[in-house]
């Protein structure tokens, strides 16, 4: 498996539009539901069932279809479970001594793919990159919420 984590401070020095924890929170709520607008690349995404602590998704990532249980520990963490590959992300919310905090972790693997092979890594790397873009957009669209008081 290839496992990735990273943290990033949500109000670095310089921003415009700080985000609050709840406005945070209320962000990685609705990106769970309809990430489409939050992660490039999602092209659709539907909730099919809901559960008491969260909801199984069917959404489609660059043509490829993803089946994902979704569970909350509110209003720190959002955990998505691969259900039709092996693999899972986190995303928690916490505080620092330089502020909010966003980090998210993946492990995935990558079928028929020899795990620790250079093809696990070049794969792993470019999810790694995807990833990365994908913190930002969430948090651009999150501000951009915020901003439109739909947060």
């Amino acid at each position: 498996m290839f496992s990735y984590a990273a943290s990033v401070e949500v109000n670095p020095p310089g921003t415009e539009v700080v985000l609050s924890h709840e406005q945070l929170w209320k962000a990685l709520e609705l990106k769970a539901e309809n990430p489409v607008a939050f992660v490039p690349g999602m092209e659709t995404c539907k909730v099919v069932e809901r559960f008491d602590d969260g909801f199984l998704r069917e959404a489609v990532l660059r043509g490829k279809p993803l089946i994902e249980r979704i569970t909350y520990t509110a209003p720190v963490m959002v955990h998505f479970e691969r259900k039709n590959s092996v693999g899972w992300i986190t995303n928690t919310i916490s505080e620092s001594s330089r502020g909010l905090v966003l980090t998210f972790c993946f492990s995935v693997e990558f079928p028929g793919v020899v795990p620790g092979s250079l093809e696990e890594n070049e794969r792993g790397v470019r999810m790694k990159e995807g990833y990365m873009q994908a913190v930002e957009t969430t948090l651009a669209e999150s501000r951009r919420r915020a901003v439109a008081n739909a947060l």
